[in-house]
């Protein structure tokens, strides 16, 4: 079972941006900005809802009678999530790939939903890659599961060295992806990388 966290304190959130507002030198009481917290408190319940679930719960919902124990791949998963470091967003795709174990089967929407779960919190990119391979070992005990995800991180593209269009890609295998090189391959091919 994964981690959850408190509720987000809206009033708190509004506060909170209306002294930043004040301490950026920006008049919060102006005609653009009136709305600005509580906007901000808005987009945080939607941006950091992931912090309110367990994301791997989404898998529970199960299929056993296919029996299918041939590789699964779900490409180019859309997904945007905050830096912890920087609070800036980055944003890519995820690709998942797992053998099921006696036919355990998931809903192919269940693994996005797994992603955006995972993705909705203040994250790093490689905690993130290894939260949802561990989500998929936890709750379908799949023969193996490979999670590869590529980004481009705002904190990189914004600010500091500036160089937009980097991405960053992060992976994490488990089970027979891990100690199966042909395995390991074929996913590679199939997922293009």
């Amino acid at each position: 079972m994964e981690e959850t966290f408190g509720k987000l304190d809206k009033p708190r959130v509004e506060a909170a941006v209306r002294e930043f507002l004040l301490a950026i030198g920006e008049d919060p009481d102006r005609e653009g900005l009136v709305g600005t917290p509580d906007r901000v408190a808005r987009a945080c319940e939607e941006l950091l809802g992931g912090m309110q679930e367990d994301p791997g719960a989404h898998l529970r919902k199960q299929f056993h009678e296919e029996r299918n124990q041939e590789m699964v791949i779900v490409r180019d998963i859309p997904f945007s999530s905050l830096c912890e470091h920087h609070i800036l967003p980055f944003t890519g795709r995820a690709h998942v790939a797992y053998i099921p174990r006696e036919g355990r089967i998931t809903g192919l929407s269940k693994i996005s939903r797994c992603v955006m779960g995972f993705a909705h919190r203040l994250q790093v990119q490689e905690r993130l890659t290894a939260q949802i391979a561990d989500a998929m070992v936890a709750e379908l005990e799949p023969l193996g599961v490979m999670v590869v995800m590529e980004a481009e991180h705002s904190c990189m593209t914004m600010r500091g060295v500036r160089s937009a269009g980097a991405l960053t890609t992060t992976s994490a295998v488990r089970g027979c992806f891990k100690s199966n090189s042909k395995t390991r391959e074929e996913a590679l091919r199939l997922l293009g990388l």
